[in-house]
């Protein structure tokens, strides 16, 4: 399991960061604390505390297609922290 710290703290930056990740095919989790919620859910991603960073956890990376993983963190670069 990979994980990448990102700060969302904008509802734009969570609406650019929703349509980043749909684009994949592998699933992605958002954590915050002991929440987890599916990181492609604009309404899930709204239910976490935002004030503070979160975790994008990637649970299956070895099953990504070749590529995908390097381009998801290249878009998600803006988020990162």
């Amino acid at each position: 399991m990979k994980k990448v710290d990102i700060q969302l703290t904008y509802a734009e930056n969570v609406k650019r960061f929703v349509n980043i990740v749909n684009k994949y095919d592998f699933d992605l989790d958002l954590r915050a604390g002991r929440h987890v919620v599916d990181a492609k859910s604009i309404l899930g991603i709204f239910s976490l505390d935002l004030s503070h960073p979160v975790s994008l956890e990637i649970s299956n990376e070895e099953s990504a297609p070749a590529g995908q993983l390097e381009a998801l963190l290249k878009d998600i670069e803006p988020f990162t922290v």
